[in-house]
């Protein structure tokens, strides 16, 4: 007797929905041998079905109310492709709660409201399943959940956002300015009409908020990750970064410090030769440092139509096998029992730092820097300062330092207070160093 077929709704046919869409319609003999039955996609709700799309989809599949997906009794899973956190997560709670199983890429979602979904999931002995909610193309969350089970997770840190990549690698190889790279970014599709949430590191942040829970087993409240976005970045930074052998990425980290767990968000100097600094265009990388199994680099893709929907896919596959249900309930994710482990302030964190000054270009000023990094006990490593050049210089100079490790709270209060020499011009600009 053959298996009977596995019904999907989906909510949502934008970029990464029509990419599903095609895999289901186009792959079905493929995808229901891997799946070991028909994996059927019988309604889809849109928020425009005259919108014209690059994929055949038959006219009685559509339908322009999210309920009718929510409400159909024959759909066995949901997959929500919309993103957002308001009538979204509805739907997601109302699918759970008539029995539908819910694949979802929504990661603001789950970083803000995570428990809420996953304690309805287990209510009513529904799963959900995730993956392309991190990292578009990259099994991050297979490889933490399955791959890496073995192992006490000790940190984690990765680039997560395409658009940021993508800008940060066309500054540094091309010498663009921000908001010419940016506005490249726009043109290819790599970055959306408004890049905010991309470019102040919140949508790193999401993202580093689902991984924390996975690999540490903690919640962490969104508002607890330090961020700091690309926005600001200038040009001299990635050169004088350059000129002492390092690159500029955006990063979100994530250890084990003493007992305590540390996250933040951060454009990072890294090493040239580091495997991560080596990440280029709009591709992601997530290191992950097990006990057990050591230094892991997972690489691939992190955004885009069929990246996306190649983990969406695998995911339906997954809960037509019945592995997600089985993962789902092994992990307890987002769980009254999840770890409660202390977490380390900022302030106390250890770094050293990439610091750069404009400065008066006369005698003393060197001197009135380096005391006042002394007097919030903040070690010099390295100075650069060139000779004024142009006429532009107005007897200005930059200088850049690099420290030694220090306490973060101690670095930024020596920073804030360095603008307020009369010396220095602007304001401080600084970044981890990690080497």
């Amino acid at each position: 007797m053959p298996a009977s077929s596995l019904k999907i709704g989906m909510i949502g046919l934008g970029v990464v929905g029509t990419g599903v869409a095609k895999l289901l319609f186009e792959q079905q003999e493929r995808l229901a041998k891997k799946a070991g039955r028909p994996l059927e996609l019988t309604k889809i709700a849109v928020r425009d079905p005259s919108k014209p799309r690059d994929i055949n989809i038959p006219d009685s599949i559509i339908t322009s109310h999210w309920e009718d997906v929510v409400n159909d009794p024959s759909l066995d899973v949901v997959v929500e492709l919309a993103g957002g956190t308001t009538w979204t997560k509805k739907a997601i709670l109302d699918s759970l709660a008539s029995g539908k199983h819910i694949v979802t890429a929504n990661k603001a979602l789950l970083a803000t409201h995570g428990k809420e979904v996953f304690d309805c999931a287990r209510k009513y002995n529904r799963c959900v399943a995730f993956e392309a909610s991190v990292a578009g193309g990259i099994p991050i969350i297979g490889a933490l959940t399955q791959g890496l089970a073995a192992n006490k997770i000790i940190g984690l840190r990765g680039i997560l956002n395409g658009t940021c990549n993508f800008i940060l690698t066309s500054m540094s190889e091309t010498g663009d300015s921000y908001q010419n790279a940016l506005e490249e970014a726009q043109k290819l599709g790599f970055a959306e009409a408004d890049p905010t949430m991309d470019v102040d590191g919140t949508d790193t942040a999401h993202k580093l908020a689902i991984l924390v829970q996975i690999a540490f087993g903690q919640t962490v409240p969104f508002s607890a990750i330090d961020r700091v976005g690309i926005a600001g970045l200038n040009n001299i930074d990635i050169h004088f970064a350059h000129e002492l052998g390092y690159g500029i990425k955006l990063l979100a980290e994530a250890w084990i410090n003493d007992g305590k767990l540390a996250v933040h968000v951060s454009p990072v100097l890294l090493r040239m030769h580091s495997p991560l600094a080596q990440v280029r265009g709009a591709y992601n990388a997530i290191q992950v440092i097990g006990d057990a199994v050591g230094d892991t680099l997972h690489y691939g893709l992190g955004a885009g139509r069929m990246p996306t929907a190649s983990s969406v896919v695998a995911d339906i596959i997954d809960i037509a096998v019945g592995r997600a249900q089985n993962t789902f309930t092994s992990m307890n994710l987002w769980s009254d029992s999840s770890s409660v482990t202390p977490m380390l302030l900022s302030d106390d964190v250890n770094s050293r730092y990439y610091l750069r000054l404009l400065v008066e270009d006369k005698p003393g000023v060197l001197a009135d820097v380096t005391r006042l990094l002394a007097n919030h006990q903040i070690s010099i490593a390295s100075i650069i300062q060139h000779e004024a050049q142009g006429e532009n210089a107005n007897g200005k100079v930059q200088l850049v330092i690099m420290t030694h490790l220090s306490k973060c709270g101690k670095f930024k209060a020596a920073a804030k207070e360095l603008t307020r020499l009369d010396c220095v011009s602007g304001s401080a600009v600084h970044y981890p160093v990690e080497d």
